[in-house]
């Protein structure tokens, strides 16, 4: 009996996999060769990448473009350890990656954008695409260029067909979500005046908000992070126009001031932000928070409150921000970060809902302007739909 039970597992385990595998498809990588005379270079000096799955049909004309996400070095030495993997240089990318989610290809799984020119942009600069510095120490050959890999990238996309866009849509994830922020206007901008430009950003709302132990380690974090890598002159000048620079590192001060329609996709407990600004380890010493940042299920009645307060905290700085109809949001109430991606979170039978709308559904009438879409789901642990994200001891969330 035991065996038989083992069998029909494994059975459904392989069927499972099967399933995946047929709702994504491997793209090949693409170097930017000519961006390296311009010193568009990720952080150890190689050319940007990027892959690219052409549209079809009548998506022929319609561009998507996705960040990769991948945190941010805010010194030296961080900076140095992500030149020993993808994160610093091209040439430890994987060549073949695959696409599913919001770059899938198939109209089931993805009907508002599987026939569009679909792009996901490689993350090897560590600034979110904002940094610029001329200089480089010989002694430890970084390049601090994200901005210039950024135009670098779009300008040869413009190149490649996309400067006969009808629709384009900048987005992306945590780091790359925060780049989609940033970037938003400077896209726009650099598309023929009659293109339909709209941005998302999933898992990219980081807000400027105290640990548990009152230190403002996000702050001091970004700080770092724009004055090392020169960020100041890729950031939304209708920001830096009144605010000092690291402010603008922090969507709070930038989605309200943004002109391009934004949608905002996010979990109102985004696990990152759990684990990285309101209980970072620094800020919690004894650990006392360690077992719930691996699970939600696992936090004390005390935790969830001081949680459930972040989630207030987040939900003010966003409503602040969404003042244009043109814009969007997707909030719900899940321990999870960075939801378009993947399909199962994207669009599948068991999808995380929210007022009975999946996420491909809230984007595409947004896009598309069917219907108005700001979804904001109710606190936890009142959505059943939630695909809560677990970690083991060891695991380090991008």
């Amino acid at each position: 009996m035991a065996y038989s039970r083992l069998g029909q597992w494994l059975s459904l385990l392989v069927c499972l996999l099967i399933l995946l595998q047929a709702e994504s498809h491997p793209v090949e990588i693409t170097f930017v060769q000519n961006a390296v005379a311009k010193g568009a270079v990720c952080l150890d000096g190689s050319p940007p990448a990027y892959h690219f799955d052409k549209g079809f049909g009548a998506g022929v004309n319609n561009w998507l473009i996705h960040i990769e996400g991948g945190g941010w070095c805010n010194n030296v030495e961080t900076c140095l350890e992500r030149t020993k993997n993808f994160r610093g240089s091209s040439k430890k990318m994987e060549k073949t990656i695959s696409f599913s989610g919001v770059l899938g290809k198939k109209q089931t799984s993805n009907p508002d954008f599987y026939n569009w020119n679909r792009i996901k942009v490689r993350y090897c600069d560590g600034s979110s695409f904002t940094g610029d510095v001329e200089a480089v120490n010989p002694a430890t050959n970084l390049h601090f260029r994200g901005g210039r890999v950024f135009r670098a990238i779009i300008d040869d996309l413009l190149a490649k067909g996309m400067i006969n866009a009808k629709n384009a849509l900048l987005s992306g994830c945590s780091a790359g979500g925060l780049a989609s922020i940033l970037q938003c206007e400077n896209f726009h901008s650099l598309l023929p005046a009659g293109t339909n430009v709209k941005c998302l950003a999933d898992a990219g709302y980081f807000i400027n908000a105290k640990t548990i132990s009152g230190s403002q380690q996000i702050q001091a974090f970004y700080s770092e992070v724009v004055a090392l890598h020169g960020s100041e002159k890729h950031l939304p000048v209708s920001c830096t126009s009144s605010l000092r620079p690291w402010q603008c590192f922090f969507p709070q001060n930038v989605v309200p001031r943004l002109r391009t329609p934004i949608f905002l996709v996010n979990a109102a407990y985004d696990s990152w932000q759990i684990k990285n600004i309101l209980a970072p380890s620094i800020a919690d010493p004894k650990g006392s928070w360690k077992s719930c940042k691996l699970g939600i299920k696992n936090c004390s009645p005390a935790q969830i409150q001081t949680m459930q307060d972040y989630r207030l905290q987040f939900l003010d700085l966003l409503n602040g921000g969404l003042t244009s109809a043109s814009h969007g949001a997707f909030i719900d109430s899940c321990y999870a970060h960075c939801q378009i991606g993947t399909q199962e979170t994207w669009l599948a039978t068991d999808s995380p809902v929210v007022s009975k709308t999946t996420i491909a559904k809230a984007v595409g009438d947004w896009y598309y302007n069917r219907s108005p879409s700001k979804k904001i789901d109710c606190p936890y642990p009142c959505n059943p739909t939630c695909k809560n994200r677990e970690f083991d001891s060891n695991n380090q969330e991008d």
